[in-house]
């Protein structure tokens, strides 16, 4: 094509190149989903939707209460995502009869 002058000139340089690049992006676009998909093979729950945090569950939390709730802290505290005193603190508002934080100690009362 270019040696019986029909050349494209820059314009046809620039086309090639820019086809080129958009060619091997798609390419490694396509790899990259393959790869994360194969990867996590347990990241989509049926019909592609999100499953999210494993411990969500569609129904709003998971069975068990507190008692659900003192696992996934005893976990959290296991791991070190969370430290001593918090865990402490955070238990005791679990184990709590209404729920909730107790009121601060009024000062010499």
């Amino acid at each position: 094509m270019f040696w019986y002058g029909h050349g494209g000139g820059a314009l046809g340089w620039l086309a090639v190149t820019v086809g080129m690049v958009l060619f091997w992006a798609l390419v490694v676009t396509v790899a990259v989903l393959i790869f994360r998909a194969l990867v996590r093979p347990g990241a989509y729950g049926r019909g592609g939707e999100s499953r999210g945090h494993p411990d969500w569950r569609p129904g709003g939390p998971s069975p068990g209460g507190p008692a659900g709730a003192e696992q996934i802290l005893a976990e959290r505290y296991a791991r070190g995502e969370i430290e001593d005193e918090e865990y402490q603190r955070r238990l005791a508002v679990l184990r709590a009869p209404h729920g909730g934080p107790t009121p601060p100690e009024a000062p010499g009362g």
